[in-house]
């Protein structure tokens, strides 16, 4: 199994702790976007780096065009000697048209033909194909020599997909590398929905499962003392319970028969009490999403749980010693 670790925005010191993940044994260093750009953090991860997958997780597709994102994806991965891997989601609508201010509309379908706009687009660049995409939503029908890029040793770069619902998870697994599982899954979530999603992707695709990776980043309650442990537990059940206000994520309650507790945390989040959210997530429900261990425990119970499922993770010990989260980081590598 691999194994992800995020990196810092703050620049200055990205260098110092993208090296120390590489050091470390990590498959790749991850940037999110969420109050900074994403991928600025990778740039200089990119240059500091020798082994390590340098890779967003995710960065918005629809707050851009397939043109901006082929261009940063190239670069990135030229920058990287083909170490980048585009990891892209679609947010959800009021971000996309209230806070960035872009169209939206059936994001699986948009989704799909931005993903094969992209690779339109590279392959114009690195294949010389004739660049002649034209679709519902994006249509990309001229390439001049001045803008196209001559720096193809290492082609383009992987694409991963985040995704929850069966849609994104079907256009995932039709034109995508990888997928991002969302860690508000749960296992039967991930059995009885996203994993036949993925599957009828494939057979789109003409795909096999060895073709394709699958990243679950999942929830962790861990720590070395039981209030690191009760800590841990705290804001679990808050991050649950937020991801759980959204409707569009409705359906991973519903796998657990938790679909009732949806509408309240929605209506709680709308009044802003997010602290008092958490509250409403119980011990049981938190063991549906989260692997709840020890820290000596921590690797066996990963591995148990999502093993023959997941081909890599992420790293968030929070908690523990860096001896032991090295420990927990060789054993999941080995297996």
């Amino acid at each position: 199994m691999k194994v992800d670790g995020s990196i810092t925005t703050d620049l200055p010191k990205v260098p110092e702790q993208a090296k120390a993940l590489e050091d470390a044994g990590m498959s790749a260093v991850t940037s999110s976007e969420i109050a900074h750009d994403p991928f600025f953090p990778l740039l200089v991860a990119a240059q500091n780096t020798e082994r390590v997958q340098v890779m967003t997780s995710i960065a918005v597709a629809f707050a851009r065009t397939p043109m901006t994102l082929a261009n940063i994806g190239h670069d990135l991965n030229q920058c990287s000697k083909g170490r980048f891997v585009l990891g892209l989601g679609s947010q959800i609508k009021p971000h996309i048209t209230k806070r960035v201010s872009m169209p939206w509309s059936s994001p699986a379908a948009r989704m799909r033909e931005f993903i094969l706009a992209m690779r339109a687009i590279w392959g114009a660049w690195h294949d010389q194909e004739p660049l002649q995409f034209t679709g519902k939503y994006y249509s990309h029908t001229l390439m001049t020599p001045m803008f196209t890029p001559t720096d193809n040793e290492y082609g383009a770069p992987k694409v991963f997909l985040a995704a929850v619902g069966p849609k994104m998870t079907e256009v995932a697994g039709e034109v995508a590398d990888g997928i991002i599982i969302h860690p508000f899954t749960t296992m039967k979530y991930m059995r009885e929905t996203t994993l036949p999603a993925l599957q009828r992707g494939w057979a789109a695709a003409g795909k096999q499962r060895e073709d394709f990776e699958i990243t679950y980043p999942g929830f962790v309650v861990t720590g070395d003392t039981e209030e690191d442990m009760a800590n841990a537990a705290t804001a679990t059940k808050k991050q649950i319970s937020f991801y759980g206000s959204t409707p569009a994520y409705k359906a991973v309650l519903d796998s657990i028969g938790a679909g009732d507790l949806q509408g309240e945390l929605n209506a709680m989040s709308k009044q802003g009490r997010w602290d008092e959210m958490g509250t409403l997530i119980t011990d049981d429900i938190m063991k549906e999403f989260a692997i709840i261990a020890e820290a000596d425990g921590l690797a066996d119970a990963i591995i148990d749980r999502y093993g023959n499922l997941v081909d890599r993770t992420s790293a968030a010990y929070g908690g523990i010693p860096e001896s032991q989260q090295a420990e927990i980081i060789s054993k999941l590598t080995s297996a």
